[in-house]
């Protein structure tokens, strides 16, 4: 006797169900698949390898590697250490406020008053200099700053003394503050592109003053735009190397410096180096997970 068993609509239901479930998980996974190879081999296995580097004291190169403690990380709460991260902590700080303070007026002329028709080419033409070399900008900062330099040759011409900026915080603060404006200028003129004016033109109907319209109604309006800007440039300057190694000098030492001379300098202490590198890994992903978190409060 034949039996003929047949899938009833409920069962075929399910079946193409379970099957657009499978769909839906494997196309996400086949997008994200290229980055995801690319961020696990060139972020997060290289830095287990640092944090596994960090646990070994005085290592060196051609060592075994034998983690055995957290020496590197006490280390770093020598005085010695803890004034160099506070003063790259300064120094970032430090250039975070001076973009901020100039790029505001730059994207708010930008966004708001200058012709549409020109806003792009502006644009464009304010982050040119990211089109060179970091490493290229810094020399061109050496040439100006230096006691011969276009500064103070025009001061001299002009009867004004001259100016000893070259291996001081002011120039590593000029260098880092140059790098970094295009980027704060970039994000602050996304926020203030969306700004609605109709909200400032209550305010003034309301009989508020242009600088209590600005407190109350635009800055609220880009405060995320101004605590992504300053975030980014934090961060970037935090990790910065280049400007306060050209035009900082021996007494402009950072956080990044210090890592650099731990594994190409004289002392090629790995371990050190690597605990510093941690370090500042998690400052930064701390610093990203709050705003992350709270940004929108």
């Amino acid at each position: 006797m034949n039996t003929e068993i047949r899938d009833t609509p409920d069962d075929l239901a399910k079946i193409q169900k379970l099957n657009r479930r499978k769909l839906n998980l494997i196309q996400p996974l086949a997008l994200l698949a290229p980055s995801g190879i690319w961020l696990l081999l060139l972020l997060v296995l290289p830095t287990l390898i640092i944090f596994q580097l960090s646990l070994v004291p005085n290592i060196r190169p051609g060592d075994i590697v034998n983690p055995s403690g957290l020496d590197n990380y006490v280390r770093i709460l020598d005085p010695l250490y803890l004034q160099v991260i506070l003063r790259s902590l300064w120094l970032a700080l430090g250039t975070m406020a001076i973009c901020l303070i100039l790029g505001f007026p730059v994207a708010y002329w930008i966004a708001q008053i200058a012709p549409q028709r020109w806003r792009n080419l502006l644009v464009i033409g304010f982050v040119l200099p990211l089109w060179t070399s970091s490493l290229l900008r810094s020399y061109a900062w050496i040439t100006i700053l230096r006691p011969t330099g276009l500064l103070n040759s025009l001061l001299n011409s002009v009867g004004l003394p001259t100016l000893e900026l070259l291996n001081r915080t002011p120039a590593v603060l000029i260098g880092m503050s140059y790098s970094l404006l295009p980027y704060m200028v970039l994000i602050l003129y996304a926020s203030l592109e969306k700004l609605d004016k109709r909200l400032l033109e209550a305010a003034a109907d309301l009989g508020a003053s242009p600088i209590k319209a600005f407190w109350k109604v635009t800055v609220p309006q880009i405060s995320p735009g101004i605590t992504a800007g300053s975030l980014l440039v934090l961060i970037t300057a935090l990790g910065d190397f280049i400007d306060p190694e050209l035009l900082g000098g021996a007494s402009s030492m950072t956080a990044a410096r210090l890592v650099y001379n731990q594994f190409l300098g004289v002392t090629q202490n790995w371990g050190f180096g690597s605990a510093l590198s941690m370090t500042l890994i998690l400052a930064v992903s701390v610093a990203i997970a709050l705003l992350i978190k709270f940004g929108d409060r």
